[in-house]
Formats: C-alpha cells, sequence, structure tokens
C-alpha cells in the first residue's frame, strides 16, 4: 500500500464526539477513551502539531455541532492537513451531509483516517463502501431514535408524565419523580397572571408589571431550584419578562391538575421540537393538585381569544375589549377614543375599517363604550338581584332553557348506541372472515371486494352515527355543568357593590351590537344583546337603548329625550 505523505507543517485534528444515546456509561466509546486511542495513533504514526476538536453529548445526526464546526473553520483557512477519528460516525450520522464532508475535506486538500474502520483517504485507494457506511450509521442513529420513541411513548400512554422537567408553578416530588407538587412560590406567580388577565391586562402589561417589581422569570427561578433546561446555561436578564412567557403560560391544560403529553414532536436527524395539533395531545385529568380552577381557565381563553388586548395609547385597555361583537358580519369590535379633548371611548367593527372601507361591513356600528357598561351592569345586576330573590325559581328556569334545547331522549339514544356498537363488532368480524376466506381462496377477488365495500360503508355510517350521539351527550353534560358554574357565580357575586372587570368578564360571554336604526343619527334605537357565560347560549338579554338626545338638541328647540330600554328574556 502506497504510504501518504505526512504534512506536519500544518495541524492535524483529532475529533472526538459522544451522544447521549452513546451512553456516557459505556467506556469504549467515551471522550477520555477516544482521546487516548488518537493520540497513540497520532504518534505512532509520526503525526505532529496535534490538536482536539471534542463534542461531547451531541448527536451525530445534526452538523450544528461547537467542536466540529470550530474544525471546519480551520480547514476553511487552510491551517489544518489531517483529521484523525475513532470511525467515521463520530463525524456524523447524516449520510447526505457525510458526502458533502469528506467533498469538502478533498477540496481542502485535508487527508480523512478513521482509525477503527481502516479509512485513510491519503493512502490513494477509494473506499467504495464508505456510502454504503454512512447509510448504516444514519440507520442506527434512526433505530435507536425509534426505540427511545417507543419507551417515551409507553410511558406517555400510561398516564406517566414524559417531559424532563415540571412547567413553572410546578416541582417534582422528592419521594416520587414521577409526581408533580405544587412550588409554593411560582404558583401565586401563575394565578396572579390569570388574574390580571380577567382584570384586563393584555401579556405585554403584565410582563411589564413583572420585570418592574423584579420577579425572576421562570427559567432563572427554575434554575435557582437546580431545575429545568437552564440550569447550566447563562440567563442575561433574570428578571426580564416577556409576552410570550405569559402567554405560554396562559395556555397551559397542565395548571388544571391535568397530566398533557406528546404536545410536541422531534425528527431523529435535528432533534428540534416541533408542536402538534391539539387534536393528536393525550390529557389525562386531575393526575395532580391545579393550580387554577376550570371556571378561571375557561374564562381567560375565552376573553383571550384571539383578540388584541393592548391599550391604545392613552391608557388602560378597556374592560369590555374581547367581548364586543358586530351582529351584522360577526367580526370583532375595537375599542377607539375620539380625539376631541374628552377621549371618549367609542367601539366599531374591526371589519368595517379594512380596505377597500365598507367592503366587508358595510357599517362602523359605532357605540359609546360607557353605554355598554351601564347596561352590561344593570343587566348583570338584575340577574343577580332575581336569583337572590327566588334562588330555586332561577335555577328552575335556567335548567329549563337547557331541557328546551335537548329535544334529543336519551334513554332511547342509549339504546341505539348499544345496537349500532354491537353491530360495528360483528362487522368487524365478518371483514375478518371474508379476508381469510378471499386468502384460502374460498372467495373470489371480486366477491371480496364487493362485501368488504359493504360491510365497511355500513361500519362508517354506524360510527358516524355513534359519534354524533356522543357529541349531543357531551354538550348536554356541558351544559349542566355550565349552569352549575353561572348558578355559583351568581351567589359569589351576590353582595358585590361594584362592577369589576373581572366580573364582567365572568359573567359576559359576548355582547353583540347591532346598527343603529336610522344609521348616523343620534336619535335613534340601537339595539345590543348580551349572552352570558352558559353554553350554548341558553341565558340571554335584548336590550333596546334610545339616545339621550340629539347633538344639537339645545339648537332646535326639542326637549331632552330620556333613554328607554326593553328587556326580553330569550
Amino acid at each position: 500500500m502506497k504510504r501518504a505523505k505526512l504534512n506536519n507543517d500544518k495541524i492535524t485534528a483529532l475529533y472526538c464526539r459522544l451522544s447521549k444515546d452513546d451512553g456516557t456509561n459505556n467506556e469504549s466509546m467515551s471522550i477520555s477513551t477516544q482521546k487516548t486511542m488518537l493520540i497513540d495513533y497520532a504518534k505512532c504514526n509520526g503525526f505532529l502539531n496535534c490538536q482536539f476538536y471534542v463534542d461531547d453529548g451531541i448527536s451525530g445526526t445534526t452538523f450544528e455541532r461547537e467542536g466540529l464546526q470550530a474544525m471546519l473553520v480551520e480547514v476553511e483557512k487552510g491551517n489544518i492537513g489531517t483529521i484523525i477519528v475513532k470511525d467515521m460516525s463520530r463525524l456524523g450520522r447524516n449520510y447526505v451531509q457525510m458526502g458533502m464532508l469528506r467533498e469538502q475535506l478533498r477540496r481542502a486538500n485535508v487527508r480523512l483516517i478513521a482509525v477503527n474502520e481502516g479509512v485513510d483517504t491519503g493512502s490513494g485507494f477509494d473506499d467504495d463502501f464508505l456510502p454504503f457506511r454512512d447509510v448504516i450509521n444514519e440507520y442506527y442513529a434512526k433505530d435507536i431514535s425509534k426505540k427511545i420513541k417507543s419507551t417515551f411513548k409507553a410511558k406517555g400512554e400510561s398516564g406517566k408524565h414524559v417531559a424532563s422537567s415540571p412547567p413553572y408553578g410546578y416541582l417534582k416530588d422528592s419521594e416520587d419523580k414521577n409526581q408533580w407538587v405544587i412550588d409554593e412560590v411560582a404558583a401565586p406567580i401563575v394565578r396572579r397572571i390569570f388574574r390580571m388577565t380577567l382584570e384586563g391586562y393584555g401579556p405585554y402589561q403584565i410582563a411589564t408589571q413583572f420585570t418592574a417589581e423584579h420577579i425572576p422569570i421562570p427559567a432563572y427561578h427554575q434554575a435557582q431550584l437546580g431545575v429545568g433546561l437552564w440550569q447550566n446555561r447563562e440567563i442575561k436578564y433574570p428578571y426580564k419578562w416577556t409576552s410570550s412567557t405569559i402567554a405560554h403560560i396562559l395556555q397551559k391544560h397542565e395548571y388544571l391538575g391535568h397530566t398533557v403529553n406528546f404536545k410536541t414532536r422531534k425528527h431523529f436527524k435535528d432533534k428540534k421540537s416541533h408542536y402538534v395539533d391539539k387534536d393528536q395531545w393525550l390529557i389525562f385529568e386531575d393526575t395532580h393538585a391545579p393550580i387554577i380552577d376550570q371556571e378561571t381557565f375557561d374564562n381567560v381563553q375565552r376573553i383571550r381569544g384571539q383578540v388584541k388586548r393592548y391599550p391604545d395609547g392613552w391608557g388602560e385597555a378597556h374592560p369590555l375589549t374581547g367581548l364586543m361583537y358586530c351582529a351584522d358580519c360577526g367580526g370583532k369590535m375595537y375599542v377607539h377614543r375620539v380625539n376631541n379633548g374628552k377621549r371618549v371611548p367609542m367601539y366599531v367593527c374591526g371589519n368595517y375599517a379594512k380596505q377597500p372601507v365598507g367592503t366587508l361591513c358595510q357599517s362602523a356600528h359605532r357605540i359609546k363604550a360607557d353605554h355598554v357598561m351601564e347596561i352590561a351592569t344593570k343587566t348583570i345586576r338584575e340577574v343577580v338581584k332575581y336569583a337572590n330573590f327566588d334562588k330555586e325559581r332561577f335555577a328552575e328556569e335556567i335548567q329549563s332553557h337547557i331541557e328546551d334545547r335537548q329535544t334529543v331522549d336519551f334513554t332511547e339514544q342509549k339504546k341505539r348506541m348499544v345496537v349500532c356498537e354491537k353491530r360495528i363488532g360483528e362487522l368487524e368480524m365478518l371483514i375478518a372472515k371474508i379476508y381469510e376466506d378471499n386468502a384460502l381462496g374460498k372467495l373470489s377477488d371480486k366477491r371480496y371486494t364487493m362485501l368488504y365495500n359493504q360491510y365497511e360503508g355500513e361500519q362508517e355510517q354506524l360510527q358516524s352515527e355513534l359519534d354524533s350521539y356522543k357529541t349531543e351527550q357531551a354538550q348536554y353534560e356541558n351544559d349542566r355543568k355550565s349552569a352549575a358554574r353561572f348558578l355559583k357565580l351568581v351567589e359569589r357575586y351576590s353582595n358585590a357593590e361594584e362592577m369589576s372587570t373581572v366580573m364582567l368578564n365572568e359573567f359576559v360571554e359576548k355582547i353583540v351590537v347591532h346598527e343603529r336604526d336610522r344609521k348616523g343619527s343620534a336619535d335613534t334605537t340601537q339595539k345590543i344583546e348580551i349572552y352570558f357565560t352558559l353554553s350554548g347560549n341558553t341565558y340571554r338579554r335584548l336590550w333596546r337603548r334610545k339616545s339621550r338626545h340629539p347633538k344639537n338638541w339645545k339648537k332646535c328647540g326639542r326637549k331632552r329625550q330620556e333613554r328607554t330600554d326593553c328587556t326580553k328574556i330569550i
């Protein structure tokens, strides 16, 4: 074999890598073992000017490694003449990028040696098996990834937490690492975030307030406790909260006491987490102590619902923000303060002003926020007063609305569900039987296809019917729970003297604003609908409000008109 000429004028790079998948307890793969092997090889073969490049705990499927990239920088500068590794898998386990890397080294006239595999690009002989070796190395990484995923999947499907660390507000139980306990320092901060959201504050405002109060951010708090992903990483701004941090906390179902698994997914090559759709999550309810109750969580999700809750430059966000909707286009309404020295808050349809103006909605549906607040306050007080006067009748009235919406006889429906489930099982057995008969030659392919399509079609129809029954029953149960929560809400605020933003957001689901009966007129009737937080809008009030007076009532000599309200329970 031709002996390659040594180039000791340049650096001899000794590259070592160990990933977590290789196992830190494997002495044959450890960094120290690799270093000893490489330096011994270099000395025995006359290589001088040796320099180590190391990546410890990093997968070979990614090439974004600090040690590797530092070595390649020196390659580009022409400072490295030879690279020695234990085997080719230490350089990487991605066959496409490995091919590109070898081509880069060839063009830079860098000699590559893999000690255990006898690879030496300076020998003058091409190793045609190298590409296949790269494929095998990548397959190994993929196989290991599958095994790890299957382990996590089995753990996650059993209801155990698969997250490496609990979310902010929880800690792992010292006696059982699979259980979470409430962090008594962080949990009040989480509750305060939800409470401030109910009070009308947006994520940016909450983050600004926490930053001013010098409250440690979740990453810094967990790092101080020796948990989380930031234990060994520098945190430059330990007290600077961001709106994204607040928003993520407000979305976590874990604060309800639930275990939520498989929210993200990783690819074995890039190792990056990617969020998946909520219907792919696996949720186990009541697995640990809750920090937030269901009612508070649901109200927060509702009032945030894609609505920007930022101040408009003249102060705090208005309490009605997130509740106002246009009756014609269904779009959200946003507050504007008329800059005439009085700064009167007015709500207008967000779709009206979108270019070209009047295309998405033909009218602005403009209404004063103070008028809506006055009506909403009066309505809520009347509801509370009525409930306190005759609680039993009030509860019966709400239950009656729920019963009126439910026209299906659940007794008959449940009997039908049993029939559907039984028939679906029978069809599954028939499909298996005809498959076996077809495989044994007892049933022709044509006959098999016809029967299979017939059975599968009937099965799909029955399953669809079964799903619709389950949806109706789930909706009915949700209505009943919603009614119970509403009754508790009324009882809680029975002695409230003032209308707070929290009270408004807990009582009102949405407020629908209609256009004035005479568009552009100050002396006309404008209708608004107030929907309470009862599932399915089963209880609402309809209000008609007449303007107090025309804008120029003094000049025209007309008498001041009092507003008129009329209510109707629907």
